[in-house]
């Protein structure tokens, strides 16, 4: 069996443009990965184009939701190529999509991507519950992939950077960030009303209601903003 170490993902993202990514230990988990239960989790971000992100700041539009498209078509890309390349090497590997809904009840997929993107070390949740990260703030779209290959992981982010700033919570029209603090452990519902935040989006953004979020907290972001400068 040929080796797989952090050299070769960090040639093989290097590759494809991807400077974000890392190396998530799921074993942590205690089986909570896709079955079979996969000990790693590889987590990579790509970024969404800067000015259409701060177009956004009153309501998604026609840009932002090509643009969350085409940044998922890639995420998917790359996540079936990478698990493919994993697997020719001779590991059990599989990618997560982009943005698929597999729980209505819940409004949530099969697994968060946020969840490998922290212990990856790729950033925090940040209060209008999306990742933050510290180079594009939350105007970022997640990819994982899940394997066996035996990976040297990252150090995981526990704790939010987001301090006193509630820019995102002021911004949110339905009311539906909590303004509390993440950190490991705690359950979305403490952070964010996904309901509230999902039949705001459907009624008053229906025309681009396919899966994208709104978005208009994300928008408000400091560290997002901060990204616009050279």
């Amino acid at each position: 069996m040929a080796a797989i170490n952090h050299q070769w993902l960090s040639r093989w993202f290097e590759a494809r443009g991807i400077s974000l990514w890392g190396i998530a230990d799921l074993s942590v988990l205690m089986g909570e990965s896709p079955s079979p239960p996969y000990p790693r989790g590889v987590a990579f971000s790509v970024a969404m184009d800067k000015e259409i992100m701060a177009s956004i700041k009153a309501g998604p539009n026609r840009s932002y939701a090509d643009e969350y498209n085409r940044v998922n078509l890639i995420i998917d890309q790359l996540g079936a190529e990478l698990s493919r390349d994993i697997r020719a090497i001779g590991y059990n590997a599989i990618h997560l999509a982009a943005s698929k809904r597999t729980d209505l009840e819940k409004i949530a997929g099969e697994f968060p991507h946020k969840t490998v993107a922290t212990l990856a070390g790729l950033g925090w949740i940040g209060k209008c519950c999306q990742l933050v990260t510290r180079t594009d703030g939350p105007w970022v779209r997640l990819g994982s992939v899940f394997t066996d290959a035996p990976l040297p992981t990252g150090k995981p982010v526990t704790t939010s950077f987001c301090g006193s700033c509630s820019e995102c919570v002021k911004a949110c029209p339905a009311g539906a960030i909590t303004g509390e603090s993440w950190k490991a452990g705690v359950e979305r519902e403490a952070l964010l009303d996904p309901s509230k935040c999902d039949h705001f989006k459907k009624r008053r953004f229906k025309q681009f209601n396919a899966g994208h979020n709104c978005n208009i907290c994300g928008a408000a972001c400091p560290y997002g903003l901060k990204s616009l400068k050279p």
